[in-house]
């Protein structure tokens, strides 16, 4: 408790030397306070200063009852016409083709073509391996779910060879 009293009374002190200070700083560039020291918009204000102080009331979105208060009411302001100046915009920022055409025939020789065939061509082969493997999965699971029906499709179709044959 002592110290908590001591360490109470050292911090007031600090305050009173920091008080003091701002005083005299004050003092030295010449600002004219009251005598208590607070800044003069920390000080009470005579009524007759906040009357000229105020600004006169303005309503722009709320409508008043009051006849006093609608007097006060501005009238609602009407949007500019904006379309004109947006359609120049967008016109002014449509970039213009620098180049129209560009010609591919010249850029490579017959000789790189017959290059780039070459090597893509052992690519191709083995992708289309893969493809035929995957269809002919595809195709056979299918045919493990419908094993039935297509054993019935192959007696229907054998059985109406027999009949054209006769």
């Amino acid at each position: 408790m002592a110290t908590t009293a001591a360490g109470v009374g050292r911090l007031e002190e600090e305050a009173l030397r920091r008080k003091e200070r701002l005083k005299a700083l004050r003092e030295k560039t010449g600002r004219k306070d009251k005598e208590d020291g607070e800044p003069k918009t920390k000080q009470f204000r005579d009524g007759e200063e906040d009357s000229e102080k105020h600004r006169e009331l303005r309503l722009r979105n709320y409508v008043p009852e009051d006849e006093d208060l609608k007097k006060r009411r501005v009238p609602q302001a009407k949007p500019v016409a904006v379309e004109e100046k947006v359609k120049e915009q967008l016109e002014a920022a449509k970039p213009e083709p620098v180049i129209e055409e560009v010609v591919t025939s010249g850029l490579l020789s017959p000789p790189c073509y017959r290059d780039l065939k070459r090597d893509v061509a052992k690519k191709l082969e083995k992708l289309e391996k893969r493809t035929q493997r995957a269809i002919a999965e595809l195709i056979r699971e299918r045919l493990k779910g419908q094993e039935d029906s297509l054993a019935s499709a192959v007696d229907a179709t054998t059985g109406q060879e027999a009949c054209d044959s006769d």
